[in-house]
Parts: C-alpha cells; structure tokens; sequence
C-alpha cells in the first residue's frame, strides 16, 4: 500500500489535454462545522464531476467531523477545480497518485 500525501497544489491532476476525463481518489476530512453544507453536492453541481463515495466514517448524530474516500471522475479541469475549491474551504485533503496502489 502506497502512502497518502497532504493535497498541497491545485496541480495534482495534470493531463496534456485538460478536457480529457480522468479519474483521482482523494480521502477528506469535512468538519462538523460544515455539517450543513452540501460540499460532495458541490462537487457535482458547481464543477460537473461524477464522485463515487469509497467509504465514510461518520459519527452518530452528526457530532465528530466526517471522513470521506472518494474518487472523483471527469474532465482533468473539473477536477482541479473541485480540488481547489475544497482546498478553499481549509479541509483537510489526501491525495494519492499512485491510484493503483490505493
């Protein structure tokens, strides 16, 4: 199994062709704070990506942040957004590269 990396650029997904469709897998932490936010919602109507929810971990009635797996699929562009759009909200985000490894 492959390390998980802090997401630190909003060039994680690069492609020489920015409308290609591609694919990444990110684990987040979304605080509860934000319990009331459709952040993933967001992720599929602000920035057109299809996401696959992997795995969550959330706490009873909502009282502990939520843990998120997610691979997210569209144009490379897209995804960037979404990145830095999730980056923008100071969540916490890991990134792998090595999707096979995941």
């Amino acid at each position: 199994m492959t390390s998980l990396k802090p997401f630190s650029s909003p060039h994680a997904v690069s492609s020489p062709d920015d409308r290609q469709n591609a694919q990444t897998r990110i684990r987040l932490r979304i605080p509860k704070r934000y319990q009331q936010e459709p952040i993933i919602s967001n992720l599929i109507t602000q920035h057109g990506l299809t996401i696959n929810i992997r795995a969550a971990l959330l706490g009873a009635n909502a009282r502990e942040d939520g843990w998120f797996d997610l691979e997210l699929h569209g144009p490379s562009i897209q995804i960037e957004s979404a990145l830095m759009y999730l980056n923008d909200l100071d969540l916490e985000i890991w990134h792998d590269n090595n999707e096979d490894g995941w």
